[in-house]
């Protein structure tokens, strides 16, 4: 199902870092139609989001090797090509192609 090309993100409500970047992950949504969002606790989340998909009982995050909130995955080809793990401005900037996205952020934020 996530194998598609496109951007995915892994994220959840209990995350503080998914929290911080709750507007951001809205704004992708609203500007990449190949953005998906898979929430682990959540699928109300992030709020205002249609087609959260909900993986509470964790199987597509145990099959992408999540280990960690939040985690952007790129598929190209049916394959990933990149991820970035936790928010790392500039690479999700590059990976969403949204040259602004999150510049009132912290550069740097573990998940």
């Amino acid at each position: 199902m996530l194998k598609k090309d496109g951007l995915v993100v892994f994220a959840k409500r209990a995350c503080e870092t998914c929290v911080l970047i709750e507007n951001e992950m809205r704004r992708v949504a609203g500007e990449r139609p190949d953005f998906r969002i898979v929430s682990q606790d959540d699928p109300q989340f992030p709020a205002g989001v249609a087609g959260v998909v909900d993986d509470r009982n964790l199987d597509l995050s145990w099959t992408n090797n999540i280990e960690s909130m939040p985690t952007l995955i790129r598929y190209q080809g049916g394959r990933e090509v990149e991820r970035v793990v936790g928010w790392d401005r500039a690479g999700w900037q590059r990976l969403t192609g949204i040259a602004d996205l999150g510049a009132h952020l912290p550069i740097l934020r573990p998940g």
